[in-house]
């Protein structure tokens, strides 16, 4: 997902709102992303629906890049 970088920060953007702190996921965005967590693939998931939503595209065109 690092070639659609609008995508990452959606999906950067979803995962800090849903999981502010350890309490909710046990590592940041970026460790997150490195082991593709199961929080990562949501937000991604997240992410591509709310594309899919504001511009009519394909929600899964790659999934997780």
């Amino acid at each position: 997902m690092m070639q659609d970088q609008r995508l990452r920060a959606a999906a950067r953007a979803i995962y800090d709102a849903c999981y502010p702190s350890e309490d909710w996921a046990p590592v940041g965005f970026d460790e997150a992303e490195r082991y593709r967590t199961v929080h990562y693939r949501q937000a991604v998931g997240a992410a591509q629906q709310a594309r899919a939503e504001l511009t009519g595209a394909d929600p899964h065109p790659d999934l997780f890049g």
